[in-house]
């Protein structure tokens, strides 16, 4: 939809304080009441946003997981491969990219990315991590207790192409790699 990838632009470009409707509208090339036709309000355009650009992403995700029959291992990697390529290597980026920059001073944002986003992935790798104890296959359940440890890679992987990409390259895809080698050695219980 136009209105959210101009809300995206703007709210990219200035940040959601900074931004008015006024802004997304002209970057639509539409009238700022058109705007209010779909949301109520900036807030409301962010949950649109959010809904769209990574609900949706989300929603297919849990989808793929669902009927993967394979191992813990094999299932947090498709989890890994799926965020690098639909989140990191597309626009959504930019969603959490303005979530990091803005969720202090506006914590309704944060809450509302938790509750829509947040706590669908983490109840994911919680559950694939619960199987995988159950199964056998993990020897410790840090990681029901603590999966943002599966997440930790995706949110270095996104403050460093900001910031670092130009001057040190990282291969995102060899470092989840790495760091999924890495937390299954410890979960299994191997030796390193």
């Amino acid at each position: 939809m136009r209105i959210l990838d101009a809300a995206l632009d703007v709210f990219s470009e200035k940040g959601f304080a900074q931004s008015r409707l006024e802004d997304v509208a002209a970057r639509a090339g539409i009238a700022k009441g058109t705007i209010y036709l779909y949301v109520p309000s900036k807030q409301g355009l962010f949950e649109a946003l959010v809904r769209s650009g990574i609900g949706g992403a989300i929603a297919e995700l849990e989808t793929r997981l669902a009927v993967l029959d394979s191992t813990a291992e094999d299932r947090l990697r498709a989890l890994l491969h799926f965020f690098n390529k639909e989140v990191l290597g597309t626009r959504r980026r930019n969603i959490v990219r303005l979530l990091i920059v803005e969720a202090e001073r506006i914590p309704a944002l944060a809450d509302f990315y938790h509750r829509e986003v947040l706590t669908r992935v983490l109840r994911l790798l919680r559950g694939i991590a619960q199987e995988a104890v159950r199964r056998g296959e993990f020897k410790s359940d840090e990681l029901v207790r603590f999966p943002q440890l599966v997440a930790a890679p995706g949110i270095v992987a996104l403050i460093w192409g900001d910031l670092f990409q130009r001057l040190e390259p990282i291969d995102t895809e060899a470092m989840f790699e790495a760091h999924l080698s890495l937390l299954m050695r410890a979960l299994k219980g191997e030796a390193a």
